[in-house]
């Protein structure tokens, strides 16, 4: 593949010549990306109209649009005392029952997206909406009913240096560049991350639940994580319209290797004990905001 250097704010990557980062720079035609037969819709985005704003890697087109997704998501139950040591002090996690927060292993393949192919993995923690000092219950409740997750990721590793970079300086995530195999259908949904020695780090082999196609919209997640940017908090916003997804509660036989590595370290400090729900999305789609400044309130009543 031939690739060709792009700035971002200082940092110089490199891109597939041609492809779409390199011909449109975020401001992507959407017939031509309607043309592509790995995507079965566009309608999804221009509902979103891009805006253009400055960010720490210069001026940049917000959302961030990912037209042909799949991931896979394994979440499980934690102790709060472990997920507290790892949150900062202004965060705090969502309990679903007394002294048990939720944690989530995600593998993320983007096969068309504005900044390319690239896949991905996370060790992300359930978190309580910033500024929320009501009771944990009302939140979970609020979770769950409209479908709308707050987080604090600690490992976000990526296959590309624009990802990287992008996610690392423009939105404030724990990223770096490693290989990371990521493969998603009907039957089963497989990852595998490298750490530095080219060892396993995490691992996932696992049968996918039966799938149930959604029109485009009608099926809609989002997600809102929580992130330092120079000092000061920021949330990001993405929204998922799922075209073809399934769960199984309770998952069994779940092959998940912890091996060697930043991320298995993220995980075993959080001492998970078990799986409550796996999720797989075959097919689905992705808009990715650039993060916005927000005020964080801590335990003690000071906002950071």
């Amino acid at each position: 593949m031939t690739e060709v250097s792009v700035d971002l704010g200082g940092h110089v990557v490199t891109v597939p010549k041609g492809g779409l980062y390199d011909q449109y720079r975020m401001d992507t035609d959407l017939d031509a990306v309607a043309r592509d037969p790995r995507v079965s819709s566009v309608d999804f985005f221009r509902r979103l109209p891009k805006t253009r704003v400055d960010s720490p890697i210069g001026p940049t087109l917000t959302p961030n649009f990912y037209y042909r997704i799949s991931t896979a998501r394994i979440t499980m139950l934690a102790p709060t005392r472990a997920i507290r040591t790892r949150l900062p002090a202004e965060l705090a996690p969502l309990q679903i029952a007394p002294r048990l927060g939720l944690v989530s292993v995600m593998f993320f393949r983007y096969d068309v997206c504005d900044i390319d192919f690239y896949t991905e993995a996370a060790v992300g923690v359930a978190v309580r909406p910033a500024r929320h000092g009501g009771p944990g219950f009302v939140d979970l409740a609020a979770a769950l009913a409209n479908d709308h997750v707050h987080s604090h990721v600690l490992s976000l590793p990526v296959s590309t240096e624009i990802a990287q970079v992008r996610g690392h300086d423009g939105y404030g995530f724990p990223k770096w560049v490693t290989k990371i195999d990521v493969d998603v259908d009907a039957g089963r949904a497989t990852a595998r991350v490298s750490n530095d020695s080219g060892g396993t780090d995490l691992a996932l082999s696992v049968a996918t639940p039966a799938q149930t196609r959604y029109p485009t919209g009608e099926c809609v997640s989002t997600l809102t994580s929580y992130t330092q940017i120079n000092g000061a908090w920021h949330s990001t916003l993405s929204q998922t319209n799922m075209l073809a997804a399934g769960s199984t509660r309770l998952p069994r036989h779940l092959g998940l290797q912890v091996g060697d590595g930043r991320m298995a370290d993220d995980l075993r400090s959080l001492r998970p004990t078990r799986a409550v729900r796996l999720d797989v999305t075959t097919e689905g789609q992705l808009a990715l905001h650039m993060p916005v400044p927000t005020c964080v309130q801590n335990p003690n009543g000071r906002a950071g």
